[in-house]
């Protein structure tokens, strides 16, 4: 090794010689070995430290063996035999490195430090001075490599460490800046990370204000499409233009959830392919516009008014970064902008037939960021004309014969369809001629978008959906797909979640479509659980996408089907489907699968039986504290349906009351760790096992009455609560004074209500609270009403005490 090292210590760009690594490797791996002899393999390393790059050696190690990256920790623990932690010898030897001639190892010691930032071990605590001393040498390094890791480690120290940022952030800042204009725009695109890490961690915003007026220039200019930016040749493509299997991005489905939190998908901005400078300037500065609101207007409108009025073919560029920028700032800058909404669609409605298709398709994501606003304008005067332009521009779009305007006419327009909903019904035959008409030409990629623009059209309308005039221009052309697409065909996917949006919508008006889509689910459930067991039968490799999708659709059915659906499911074999789903070991087939059983209980429990304690014991496990630490989705839609079984099979359910109560406690009692939805669910599902088996549940009422009733409170006025309720009358008639200890908390539940429609509850909640008023006589419950806020006494006086 010692020839090897001297020879590459000479060499101008420094390289580890492989002989070299494989001895210190050797070394290095004996050590990390249980029962290796310590002291023998410091000794060891103790010899190769006197060779001349023996540190080149270790920092090439650290940083290219995954050590500092994978496991930054490991480094920083005690080691038997040795007088420190490894982390102490390294790091100031890293930090010399710095200082280094050559452009590699400088490089890969900074590389390794950066990854320390987020642990921060007392070493690099120790010695911050020296590393952002070094980190303010290194910004103009010429090599671009490091430049970009230094701007990273400003971005993380922003990000997880600010206070130590704090003093030097002037001085960062300009930096930064500076090398938001690098002629390298991987360094750019790092340093324009700053801005938004910046806002994120509610640094003071006064800090950046000054630098406005330069920043964002920097910003727009930059947004502006660089010559090589794949996008441009993606752009080009045409419709007739193939699909390439690359071009189908993997989709993710979002399985079922029942509750207040279902999940939304991140908006796809204008975006095709990977992040970059152009994109990341764009939510730098719709971020600023978040911070600094309407106080960026003076210095941003200039530059996009100058760049629209560059209208030479050359300049096409700089007028689609201005409809960008007037997108990126649609909701920060608002308040300035609405008065001025009217000429601002005017000006971008022609630039939807602009000749060149980036144009086109910016303008049709740029007038979706202002939709919420243009549907809130509909009473004002011209504002239904206003409306009615975009809605038909968008949709001239969709049929655009560029496959880039078509993706974002479509996704524009289910942005407009979410905002305007029932605005919506009037134009609803024309929309759906346009959208399949587009349905006959569009490719794969496309086609997913455009189920989605369907599918979001049927929530958007609902029912009104449901006519003979409509149903004929959509269904044909879905069911001939449908029935076109092989089981194994991902295609099939995005139109399964078209489907089950749509049997929402149409409600009982989807039956005469039901069977076969009902049938056509059930064998993609039985082919994917063959092909978990054996792809070779079933003719198809597992992909348990289909079976989440298919169980989703049948919720949807019975959702919108009702007691309709029970004939199909009294033909099938989905009770024992259903139940293998339950237990399966993914958590969201189990999510779905769980969304589905709940959905069943509703409409058709009979069709459970002989297997209904399994399904039940299957549902209570998801509710234990590790399963709702692993899956709370899953526990979430676990919940739910126990709680709808209950109420349809009363006392069939009382195996499985204690256990479920038991694990419903621990999460009404720690709220703060959870999240909204799964709480509801646990007080009604509570509620309904209280209602149905109080005798089970009432003993047991003072280990979770305060903070069931907090979470009653908080649940918005519908049946479910209704049933929440009758079932706290229910146990408190059962054990009176099992709830005296927590009756201001009760008092407080009942106060909740706005009003309760149900007069059979009322006079049950009136019977309560008197039966407390007499039981404790005047001082007592004088005494319990002082406790309250003077508005929750004023609110039960409706119950007549």
């Amino acid at each position: 090794m010692a020839t090897a090292a001297g020879a590459t210590g000479a060499a101008a760009l420094w390289q580890p010689q492989e002989e070299g690594l494989r001895e210190i490797c050797a070394v290095l791996e004996a050590h990390i070995s249980p029962n290796s002899d310590q002291a023998r393999i410091w000794q060891q390393l103790q010899h190769y430290a006197q060779f001349p790059d023996f540190n080149n050696y270790l920092v090439f190690l650290l940083a290219r063996g995954q050590i500092c990256e994978d496991v930054p920790e490991e480094l920083d623990v005690d080691v038997p035999g040795l007088s420190e932690r490894p982390i102490n010898v390294f790091m100031p030897r890293m930090l010399q490195f710095f200082q280094s001639p050559h452009a590699s190892l400088r490089k890969l010691s900074l590389g390794c430090i950066n990854q320390y930032i987020v642990v921060m071990p007392s070493a690099l605590y120790m010695a911050m001075d020296q590393y952002l001393q070094g980190l303010f040498v290194l910004v103009k390094d010429p090599s671009a490599d490091v430049r970009k890791l230094v701007c990273s480690a400003w971005v993380q120290l922003v990000e997880v460490r600010p206070s130590i940022l704090e003093p030097h952030l002037k001085n960062v800042t300009e930096l930064i800046l500076q090398a938001n204009k690098d002629s390298d725009d991987e360094v750019a695109l790092e340093a324009c990370e700053f801005w938004s890490a910046y806002c994120d961690v509610s640094m003071p915003p006064e800090g950046l204000r000054e630098f406005l007026p330069r920043l964002i220039p920097t910003l727009v200019s930059n947004m502006v499409y660089t010559d090589d930016d794949e996008s441009l040749a993606d752009a080009e493509e045409d419709e007739s233009f193939p699909d390439r299997d690359q071009d189908l991005k993997p989709r993710f489905h979002a399985s079922r959830l029942h509750g207040s939190e279902n999940g939304e998908e991140d908006d796809d901005d204008d975006a095709v392919n990977a992040w970059n400078l152009r994109k990341c300037s764009a939510a730098g500065l719709d971020v600023l516009s978040n911070v600094f609101g309407d106080d960026i207007l003076p210095t941003l409108m200039p530059l996009i008014q100058q760049n629209l009025a560059r209208t030479d073919d050359e300049s096409w560029k700089e007028r689609e970064a201005a409809v960008l920028s007037i997108g990126a700032i649609a909701e920060g800058c608002i308040t300035g902008l609405y008065p001025h909404l009217p000429q601002m669609v005017a000006f971008l409605i022609p630039l939807l037939d602009d000749k060149f298709p980036l144009i086109r398709s910016i303008t049709c994501w740029t007038l979706s960021r202002y939709s919420k606003f243009i549907v809130q304008s509909l009473g004002h005067p011209n504002g239904r004309e206003q409306f009615d332009k975009i809605l038909m521009g968008l949709l001239r779009r969709i049929l655009d014969t560029n496959k880039r305007v078509q993706e974002a006419a479509c996704s524009a327009f289910a942005t407009l369809e979410e905002e305007a909903a029932e605005e919506l019904v009037p134009r609803l035959e024309v929309i759906l001629q346009h959208l399949m008409c587009a349905y006959g030409k569009y490719q794969r990629r496309n086609l997913r978008i455009l189920y989605d623009a369907l599918g979001t059209l049927a929530d958007a309308v609902g029912a009104e959906l449901n006519q003979a005039k409509y149903l004929d221009i959509f269904m044909p052309p879905l069911i001939a797909k449908w029935q076109q697409l092989p089981n194994s065909d991902k295609d099939l996917f995005p139109l399964l979640e078209c489907f089950t949006s749509i049997a929402q919508a149409l409600g009982p008006g989807f039956s005469q479509f039901a069977e076969p889509v009902f049938v056509r689910c059930i064998s993609l459930i039985q082919t994917q659980q063959l092909a978990k067991v054996d792809p070779a039968a079933a003719g198809a490799l597992y992909d348990k996408e289909f079976i989440v999708c298919a169980l989703d659709l049948l919720s949807g059915l019975t959702e919108g089907l009702g007691g309709g659906i029970e004939s199909l499911v009294a033909q099938s074999n989905l009770r024992d489907l259903l139940l293998q789903c339950c237990v399966d070991e993914a958590p969201d087939v189990r999510q779905s699968a769980l969304a589905l059983l709940g959905d069943i209980s509703r409409v058709c429990p009979i069709h459970l039986q002989p297997r209904l304690q399994e399904f039940l014991t299957a549902a209570a496990k998801q509710l234990t504290p590790q399963s709702v630490k692993d899956a709370v989705s899953v526990a979430n839609n676990a919940c739910w349906a126990i709680g709808e079984l209950a109420i349809k099979i009363g006392k069939e359910i009382s195996p499985v009351v204690i256990s479920v109560v038991s694990c419903l406690v621990p999460i009404l009692t720690t709220p703060e760790s959870l999240n909204k939805s799964l709480i509801e669910n646990s007080a009604i599902t509570l509620g309904r096992l209280s209602w149905v088996c109080p005798d089970i549940v009432a003993p047991h009422m003072e280990h979770f009455m305060q903070a069931w009733c907090n979470a009653l409170c908080m649940i918005r006025d519908d049946f479910e609560k209704e049933d929440a309720f009758h079932g706290l009358c229910a146990m408190v008639a059962a054990n009176p004074t099992g709830a005296v200890s927590s009756l201001a908390h009760v008092c407080q539940a009942c106060a909740s209500w706005n009003e309760i429609k149900s007069e059979g509850l009322h006079n049950e909640v009136s019977q309560i609270l008197n039966g407390y008023k007499q039981m404790l006589g005047a001082a007592g419950w004088e005494q319990c009403m002082s406790t309250l806020e003077p508005g929750v006494v004023q609110r039960l006086a409706r119950y007549g005490v």
